[in-house]
């Protein structure tokens, strides 16, 4: 196969790619003219990196620039492909350039979060003695991807999504350079760049794709309309690791939307993770944690909506799960709420913790032999049940607690009652105080 042919069948965002700052748009929390990375650029003092963000933000592109405007060596491995075995190859050879050659060695690690832990620790003395620069690229948090040890010998640099302006620079800058679109003399309005813009959702890989493609559907000469934008994009994929960060943070904000009331936000949420391909048994187990953590008994209906959801999902399965999942996630958004309960443990399992196995009061010890009941195990006890209302002033806490409180109810829903009666029962028995 010819060089030609080779370089004319790459995508477009491969043709496109940035050799120079210049032509490279975004991030300009990282690339404006005081900024830590395009000084460490310009003036060829790169320190180790680690770059993190989504697909399509700059990653590899930035590190490829990198390789244009510094007098480094450039060596490129994939986490996906390589192992320890290549790691000490290019670490020997960049040891060798920099003894006999003089030579600094930037070793581009792409998806570093793939490497397990013996990988990584390979490569800590060779970045700690400067033998190489490490910069990794990552779509993964690194504080859960990558090593403390690892982490602590480099920086990490937070790409964020690309903004349509940005988006709308880079594909204007397609349709200008690139030979093959020009070729095809394509008509495309500028409302349609900003819709592919837009679609993109801040991934310049995916922008210029979708352009290419709907160029290539338009024909040689041809205009480009919405059908063929929609043929281009097809279905997005979602951002959204199901093991990832993305993962966690879908699942905060569907808890804290049902937290906050808002059930068109939490429904949005939960469609998100499952249009994503999230288990939906994992979802209920959230949403019935949450029936009891942030509603609990201002609404005990809830738990057992949660619960018979969860039921719901297992019986019936997708895509019909949806519809009782949907009742659950906006009849708790829409619930009254109280954290009472989650209130009452912490405070409990505090003293519990602070204070250990505190001794069970005697009256309230089980007495079934004859020698603990003449040890007085049980004695005095007052049951309950013997008296009217079924309650009676009694001491249930262990003597150093007397006086705590941990279960504390809102004055919200159900527990406004509850509230109510408990206030009642306590001002009958000041000598709990």
């Amino acid at each position: 196969m010819s060089l030609f042919r080779r370089v004319a069948s790459e995508p477009l965002a491969m043709r496109m790619r940035p050799r120079s700052l210049d032509t490279f748009f975004g991030q300009q929390h990282l690339l404006a003219e005081d900024k830590l990375l395009r000084r460490a650029i310009t003036e060829d003092r790169i320190p180790s990196l680690v770059l993190w963000g989504p697909p399509g933000s700059g990653k590899t592109t930035l590190a490829s620039i990198v390789a244009t405007q510094t007098g480094a060596r450039f060596v490129t491995l994939s986490a996906v492909g390589a192992g320890v075995k290549d790691l000490r190859a290019a670490v020997q050879q960049a040891a060798e350039q920099r003894d006999y050659h003089g030579r600094r060695t930037i070793l581009f690690i792409d998806e570093i979060h793939r490497f397990n832990k013996a990988q990584q620790d390979a490569l800590l003395p060779h970045v700690e003695a400067g033998t190489i620069v490490l910069i990794g690229a990552t779509t993964e948090n690194p504080s859960f991807e990558v090593n403390a040890a690892l982490l602590s010998r480099v920086r990490v640099l937070r790409l964020e999504p690309l903004d349509a302006e940005a988006l709308l620079a880079i594909i204007r800058r397609a349709l200008a350079e690139d030979r093959q679109l020009q070729q095809r003399c394509p008509q495309v309005t500028e409302e349609l760049l900003c819709t592919i813009a837009q679609a993109a959702h801040g991934d310049a890989r995916r922008a210029l794709n979708t352009l290419d493609l709907a160029t290539q559907l338009a024909g040689e000469g041809g205009t480009v309309t919405d059908k063929e934008v929609a043929q281009a994009l097809q279905h997005k994929t979602l951002l959204y690791d199901k093991a990832g960060e993305e993962h966690y943070n879908v699942i905060s904000a569907l808890i804290k939307s049902m937290r906050g009331s808002d059930p068109d936000a939490a429904v949005y949420w939960m469609a998100r993770m499952l249009e994503a391909g999230d288990d939906p048994i994992f979802i209920m187990r959230r949403l019935v944690i949450f029936a009891a953590e942030d509603i609990g008994n201002a609404d005990p209906i809830a738990l057992q909506l949660a619960t018979a959801a969860l039921d719901a999902v297992r019986l019936v399965g997708l895509p019909e799960a949806v519809l009782p999942m949907t009742q659950a996630c906006t009849y708790l958004a829409t619930a009254p709420k109280s954290n009472a309960a989650l209130r009452a443990y912490t405070a409990a399992r505090k003293d519990v913790r602070e204070r250990g196995a505190l001794p069970v009061p005697l009256h309230l010890r089980n007495a079934p032999t004859s020698l603990m009941r003449a040890a007085g195990y049980g004695r005095d006890y007052k049951y309950p049940h013997d008296f009217d209302g079924q309650y009676v002033v009694e001491r249930y806490l262990p003597e150093q607690l007397q006086g705590r409180r941990y279960y504390e109810p809102r004055d919200s829903g159900h527990e406004a009652e509850i509230r109510q009666r408990l206030q009642s029962w306590r001002k009958q028995a000041p000598e709990r105080e």
